[in-house]
């Protein structure tokens, strides 16, 4: 199948890593690249790839019918917009925009001409997240009660518009919004209550880290936690189930689970902590639980690509739907008002 030709809107970190992977893409050729700043431009001229000279000469350019777009977050509409009415299928970086109305009018102007919008979820493929996917769905340590997804760093938020309110910053729409869809992808999608608390510890004007506790009308919850200064992490997953718990505690390290396989033990015997003796927290052993790891599965990130380009020529759906863009925004919305109120959102 001929290759879908495609375009990049900013030549930055984002915009770049894109570039990287049409380079080596089996469904997409690289156009080019769009970027306001004349250095940016250069840059990309230097490394032999095309530049345009304007964002309309992009748009005029019949043989693109792809643009991704990675520019910082107020700017998505205006950019996307233009696009979907020239005629492009457009991919635009997550969290795609800062409210709901603005979502709706790209989603119409989409629909309007005939042409595909999504957003770029990127960590749908990250192997920690699939790994305790597979945990999920396997059923093996029976119904999952809560899961809890953490990202700790120490380096504060960026010093660059995303440090800035004005042009969408903040941890919440920065990494906020891969782990909430993340947990959605394991869960389901029907939350019905958002708990948030926002940091402010490196950053005044923007979040730069929270922590979010959602219910599920299934009456299963989950805990999303970004932290920018936390010079010990906690764990990547913890997931407790009816049957055992899964752990992973860096997301370069493979799964851990402990399967238990008898409840009741007649002979626990009591054991001294500093101050006493207890049974409740006697450990377990092998007698009465399967200790096991859970091997990374394979993933390619640019399967993103693939899946979108062939939604595009069949007409089949792709793999992030409205529905779900809208439901991510929603839940990302709701956490600032939670914060904001210091008291749980109904959804």
């Amino acid at each position: 199948m001929k290759k879908m030709r495609a375009a990049v809107v900013g030549y930055g970190g984002m915009g770049g890593w894109h570039v990287e992977h049409l380079l080596k893409s089996d469904v997409c050729e690289l156009a080019g690249i769009y970027d306001i700043r004349k250095e940016r431009t250069e840059l990309a001229q230097s490394r032999g790839i095309h530049a345009y000279a304007s964002y309309e000469e992009l748009l005029a350019d019949e043989t693109v019918e792809l643009i991704t777009v990675a520019i910082p977050n107020d700017s998505h509409e205006e950019v996307v917009i233009a696009a979907l009415n020239a005629g492009k299928n457009v991919i635009c970086e997550k969290p795609v925009t800062l409210s709901l109305e603005s979502l709706e009018r790209m989603i119409a102007a989409a629909e309007k001409n005939g042409v595909r919008f999504t957003t770029h979820q990127n960590r749908r493929w990250d192997v920690d997240y699939l790994s305790m996917k597979q945990i999920y769905d396997s059923g093996e340590i029976g119904k999952v009660l809560n899961i809890e997804s953490r990202v700790h760093g120490s380096r504060g938020i960026p010093s660059d518009w995303r440090g800035e309110k004005e042009h969408g910053g903040g941890m919440l729409y920065d990494w906020g919004i891969h782990l909430i869809d993340q947990i959605l992808m394991i869960f389901g999608w029907d939350v019905k209550r958002v708990y948030c608390v926002c940091d402010h510890i490196t950053n005044k004007e923007v979040d730069d880290g929270f922590r979010l506790e959602l219910t599920f009308a299934s009456g299963q919850r989950a805990t999303v936690e970004l932290g920018t200064y936390n010079f010990i992490a906690m764990p990547r997953f913890y997931l407790r189930a009816e049957k055992g718990t899964a752990l992973i505690t860096d997301w370069r390290e493979d799964a851990q689970v402990v399967k238990c396989k008898h409840w009741h033990e007649n002979d626990v015997l009591p054991v001294k902590t500093a101050a006493g003796l207890t049974k409740t927290m006697a450990p377990r052993d092998e007698v009465t639980t399967d200790t096991y790891t859970v091997a990374r599965p394979k993933s390619d990130v640019h399967d993103f690509y693939r899946h979108y380009v062939n939604a595009i020529r069949t007409g089949g759906e792709q793999d992030v739907t409205y529905d779900q863009m809208r439901t991510d925004l929603k839940i990302i919305l709701a956490a600032f008002e939670s914060d904001e109120k210091g008291m749980p959102i109904e959804i």
